[in-house]
């Protein structure tokens, strides 16, 4: 069944590490080496599937109302997925990427039940496109034996993340952690009012 991929136990011994470049949420380069997208995900369907990467075995629900299990190969799919969200975890703004978390599982249903072309699945795509304008930087992943896991990320001129604010120690006056007491208590005032109310 296995066409695309190796097994876990024959993949090699050694890891391998990647890096991808971004350039407004697209994969613009592979080890450097720009490619159009569709070069870039050959590229990786090839290292994945050299590495075990990208075998999923699930039971869909199907449109027409039966549930059917598929065993399916998505080497490349599968990198460009963990390395696209690791971008956009120092990209993106938090809110924005709810919005999108709440919106994915839609407009993949849209697509999974042919509405490609439909109203609907275009306005979102107007919508995933904007968001991704800073989406931008280089992302390194290591895969080995059927796993990946992103081992840096970084992006000049488009990371929300600041180490001088991130940080338990000194942060310059940044954030005052007094602040949080009334935030914190706000928060926490339907369970306050439940809590009186025996709930």
């Amino acid at each position: 069944m296995w066409r695309m991929t190796v097994s876990p136990e024959e993949a090699p011994a050694e890891p391998q590490v990647i890096e991808l470049t971004y350039r407004h949420g697209d994969v613009v380069a592979v080890d450097g080496r720009e490619m159009s997208p569709a070069a870039a995900l050959a590229a990786l369907n090839d290292l994945g599937g050299r590495h075990a990467v990208g075998r999923l075995d699930l039971v869909e629900n199907r449109y027409v109302g039966m549930k059917s299990r598929g065993c399916y190969e998505t080497p490349g799919g599968t990198i460009l997925q963990k390395a696209h969200r690791a971008i956009e975890s120092i990209t993106l703004d938090r809110e924005v990427v709810a919005l999108k978390d709440d919106l994915a599982p839609r407009y993949a249903r849209m697509i999974y039940n042919g509405y490609w072309f439909s109203p609907e699945r275009k306005l979102l795509q107007g919508l995933i496109d904007a968001s991704q304008a800073p989406v931008n930087g280089t992302v390194r992943l290591k895969l080995y034996k059927g796993t990946l896991t992103c081992v840096g990320r970084s992006s000049a001129n488009d990371s929300l993340f600041d180490p001088t604010i991130a940080t338990f120690d000194d942060d310059a006056g940044a954030y005052d952690q007094k602040d949080a007491a009334g935030f914190i208590k706000l928060n926490a005032l339907r369970l306050r009012i439940a809590a009186r109310r025996g709930r």
